[in-house]
Formats: C-alpha cells, structure tokens, sequence
C-alpha cells in the first residue's frame, strides 16, 4: 500500500470517529437544549395557571390554554414538589398519539389544593432535531467527500516529486556518466531530498571510478609478473640439467602460479558482471550454443566414457554471447569434473528452463553455500569461483538459479 494511501486511510478513519463522536454529542446537546426549552414553556404556563387561578377565583377551561392539555385533580396533599417529566400526548385535533412533555405542580383555589398537570406536544421539537441531525449528518459525508478527493488528487500532486526521484533512483546506473535529472521543487523537504540524492550520487561514482581504476591496474600489474614468473618456469623446465627433483618443485610453482593467473582473470570477471560493465547484447539461440559446448566437451566426456543424454528445444535469449559461453563453460566443467567414470550427464532445455544433471558424490551439496564464493570440494584443483560466476550472470539478466539433489543427480536448474 502506498503511503498516500495510508495518510489517505488514517485520515479518514480519524475524521469519521471524531465527527460520529462529535455528531452524538451534539444530538444529545441539541435534545437537551430542546428540552429545557420545554421546561421554560412549560414553567411559563404553569405560572399563568396560578395567575389565573388567583384573578378569576375559578380553574381556566381548556380552550383558554391553546392546544397544552391541562388537568386539575383534587388532592389531599398540603404541598407537591414540581416536576418535569416525558409522557404522551394526545392531539385534540388530529386524535394521535405524540411524544409530550409535561409539568406537575400544585394549586390553591377557594381552600381546596389541587394538582395541576400540563402537557405539551414534543414532536415539532423533535422534529427540529431530526432536521439538524440531517442537516449534520449530510455535512458530515459532503466533509468526508471533499476530504477524499482532496487527499487523493492534492496528495498525489505533492508526492509527485518524491515519486519522481524514486524513479531516478530506480534506473540509476553507477557506470552511466548521466547524472540525476532532478527537477526543481518548491517543497523544502523534497528539495533537501534531491540535494542528498545528487550527493550521495557523486560519492558513489567518485568510489567507483577509483575502485575501477584500482582494479584495472591492480590487475594489469599482477599479469606481467605473473607472465614473468611463467615464462621463466618453462625456461626451467626446458634445462635438462636441472635435478629431477626439481622439475616437481618447479611443476608445483608453475602450477600455482597458473591457478594465480586465472585466479586474477576471474576476480576481474566478476566485477564487470556485478557492476554491469560488459555489452554486446544480441539475440542469441541457446540451443545452438548448448550443442557447440557439448562438442568442445566431447574429448572430456570420451576420456570418463560419460554418457550425454539431452533433450534440447529451441530458446531465444538476449544477452552477451561472451558471459552465456562463460556461464555454459562453468557448468559443463562443473558437471564433467565432478562426474563419475562411465558416468551420466543430462541436459534439459525447454522454453522456460535450463536444467543440467550430473552423477556424482553420493551426498547432496549445501545449496546454501553452493553459489557463495571460493565455495568448492576438498579434491576440487579450481578457484571457488565458478559457480558464483554462473549466479552472478544470471542475477544480471534477472534469471534464477538453483541447486538441488534429486534421484543422485546433482542437478543446476536456470529459470529464464
């Protein structure tokens, strides 16, 4: 859920819960104003009944008191404390039943104490507070309404420039020399917020450029020694005068010194597939390049007796050749080293997924750790680098990679 649409649901939620508690507490004012209001009228025609008692010397009829409905009863009681109180009141003219309000109080005429009870409609009061609460009620929803629409289309011209920077962040690439196209805002948070971005930017490819740098020429100064060193070991092999003792010491110093070579190559590899510096992308039939490493394999598939069983359908990608022809060599070599002599290897490719399956060590492997770098066997003479590689290229072309053992086959699965 977007934050808008969050402030939009908080904001909501809050004034919906404070005009319904705001609205019932001004239904109960709004009652309870009318009803003193109805006490006061009510009090008022008390007082004229006792004013008239007292000038006339007689109890006043009905008509002389509109439509209040007034009774006397005569009462033994000596006083009579006055009260106020709901009841029902009976229209003389249209013979109902209505909600009333009524007054009791005690009379004196010629001796004789009488109790005095006026009732008065409440339905025109009631009915004015049924009008306010409609009244309050529709301003309640037109505040609601306009509350809505001004969150969302007000909110989503104030975000619009956030939502614009996330989108530069989006497509930020740190080997691009374009900067941030950043537009001026009059919102100082969102201003404050381009000025960091644009910052954080040029520190970010300030780092990468002397990283690549470093890199590059770390690299460049490590292959001439290396090539040195090589050279020099095939002159020492070459001198037959040498001990035969030292041809092994020499055989484990070359050795080493190629596993440095190609320890150097692919250090650097990876940091031009993690940092996306290698083009040339193309459509590519990956069936094709399936069967063209099969056939450079064949010398080690024959020298194991390894038995190749594939079933290859046709898959267009769009890539660089040079990374997917490193990609298949990794895990042919992978699947051709770690097999068994007179082994199996297995090749399924479909529309949708890569899957290569070898014989192998009768145990699984941590498919945890697996891809992690220089994560290999204890009898594995490689770098450790392979399948990260593999893992890294796929990451870059937003394909995954998986590993699992199934049936004692190690099995590489890609899903494109």
């Amino acid at each position: 859920m977007k934050l808008s649409d969050h402030y939009n649901k908080a904001s909501i939620i809050i004034t919906i819960s404070v005009l319904l508690v705001g609205g019932v507490i001004y239904f109960f004012a709004i009652t309870y104003i009318s009803r003193i209001q109805l006490d006061r009228d009510l009090t008022e025609e008390i007082d004229e009944v006792k004013a008239y008692i007292s000038g006339n010397r007689r109890l006043p009829t009905q008509v002389e008191f509109d439509e209040d409905i007034t009774t006397f009863v005569k009462t033994d009681q000596n006083s009579l404390q006055r009260r106020y109180f709901d009841t029902v009141y009976v229209n003389p003219k249209e013979k109902k039943q209505e909600p009333g309000r009524a007054v009791e109080d005690m009379v004196i005429m010629n001796g004789q104490h009488y109790k005095v009870i006026i009732t008065e409609s409440r339905e025109g009061t009631e009915y004015l507070v049924q009008i306010i609460a409609l009244i309050t009620f529709g301003l309640m929803m037109g505040l609601l309404i306009v509350l809505f629409l001004t969150n969302r289309y007000m909110l989503r011209g104030l975000w619009k420039p956030f939502y614009g920077i996330l989108h530069e962040l989006k497509a930020f690439n740190i080997s691009e020399p374009s900067d941030f196209n950043l537009q001026n805002n009059k919102v100082d948070e969102f201003a404050d917020l381009n000025h960091a971005v644009k910052i954080m930017s040029e520190r970010i490819k300030d780092d990468f450029r002397h990283l690549k740098h470093l890199t590059e020429n770390a690299s460049h100064e490590m292959m001439t020694p290396l090539a040195v060193i090589t050279a020099k070991l095939d002159t020492l092999i070459q001198d037959e005068s040498l001990p035969p003792e030292h041809y092994e010491l020499i055989n484990d110093i070359y050795l080493a010194s190629g596993k440095l070579l190609r320890l150097n190559q692919t250090m650097l590899l990876l940091v031009k597939i993690e940092n996306n510096l290698i083009e040339g992308n193309e459509v590519l039939k990956l069936d094709n390049l399936v069967r063209e490493k099969l056939v450079q394999f064949q010398e080690l598939l024959n020298a194991k007796n390894i038995t190749v069983m594939e079933k290859l359908g046709e898959k267009e990608i769009f890539a660089s050749k040079y990374l997917i022809d490193i990609l298949l060599n990794n895990l042919f070599s992978n699947a051709v080293r770690h097999n068994t002599l007179n082994g199996e290897l297995s090749i399924t490719l479909t529309a949708g997924k890569l899957i290569i399956q070898n014989i192998g060590t009768p145990h699984p492997l941590n498919a945890d750790t697996i891809f992690d770098r220089f994560q290999k066997g204890s009898q594995s003479d490689g770098t450790g680098l392979g399948l990260t590689i593999v893992k890294n290229i796929c990451n870059l072309y937003h394909w995954e990679v998986s590993y699992y053992f199934e049936q004692s086959l190690h099995t590489f699965e890609i899903t494109f």
